[in-house]
C-alpha cells in the first residue's frame, strides 16, 4: 500500500497578531504566521527563554500528532535546505 503525506508548515511568533501580519507581508511569507502574544504555546513547547524570547526551533509533527523530531540548531540562512533534508530523512517523499 502506498503511503501519502501531507506537509503543512507555519511559523509562530510571540508578537501580537498585527505585528505578525506585518512581518509576514514584509517578508512575503507564503505560509501562515501565528501569533502567540501570551507566550503560552512557546512555554508549552519549551522554547520560551529566560528573557521572554522564543528559541528558533523547528518541530516536525507526524500525522498522529506526535513530535517526530526537533531541530534546535535552526539557521535562518539554510533553514529551507535543512527542512527538505529532514523531511527526506523522516520518509516524506518529494513531490
Amino acid at each position: 500500500m502506498l503511503k501519502t503525506f501531507d506537509v503543512a508548515y507555519f511559523m509562530a511568533s510571540t508578537e501580537d497578531a498585527e505585528t505578525s501580519r506585518k512581518f509576514a507581508e514584509a517578508n512575503q511569507a507564503d505560509f501562515p504566521v501565528l501569533a502567540d502574544p501570551t507566550k503560552q504555546a512557546a512555554e508549552a513547547y519549551g522554547v520560551l527563554g529566560m528573557m521572554g524570547f522564543a528559541s528558533r526551533w523547528t518541530f516536525y509533527i507526524d500525522a498522529a500528532g506526535k513530535i517526530a523530531y526537533i531541530d534546535k540548531e535552526v539557521s535562518a540562512l539554510k533553514a529551507g535546505a535543512d527542512m527538505a533534508a529532514r523531511l527526506a530523512a523522516l520518509g516524506v517523499p518529494k513531490k
